[in-house]
């Protein structure tokens, strides 16, 4: 069981990256999936969550309007379109599958992870 991130990269504020979780030994089309970003020196926060079922979305206040999280389970992923960065966006963003297939922004729902992809927004 494991989830790969990757798309991270460096990017000018303004720009736009797409992040993809993708799934090998399991199916994602169960599990809910949540994307959380940890800044240098900050605690890990949630940022997205998609539901298994009906594809209820959350997102943090910080991110509303920009990103996107959508699941395609056809190729066992999910991705995170972010639109208009900010300086403030730049972390390693996590990405995270949660059993119970309910939306939940709190880490200890989801009980696999992934490794991070380092997100950089920089001029």
């Amino acid at each position: 069981v494991q989830l790969q991130a990757s798309g991270g990269g460096l990017v000018q504020p303004g720009g736009s990256l797409r992040l993809s979780c993708a799934a090998s030994g399991f199916t994602l089309d169960y599990y809910a999936i949540g994307w959380f970003r940890q800044a240098p020196g900050k605690e890990r926060e949630g940022v997205s969550c998609i539901s298994s079922s009906d594809g209820s979305t959350y997102y943090a206040d910080s991110v509303k309007g920009r990103f996107t999280i959508s699941r395609d389970n056809a190729k066992n992923t999910v991705y995170l379109q972010m639109n208009s960065l900010k300086p403030e966006d730049t972390a390693v963003y996590y990405c995270a599958a949660a059993k119970s297939g309910f939306i939940s922004i709190m880490m200890g729902s989801y009980g696999y992870w992934g490794q991070g992809a380092q997100v950089t927004v920089s001029s």
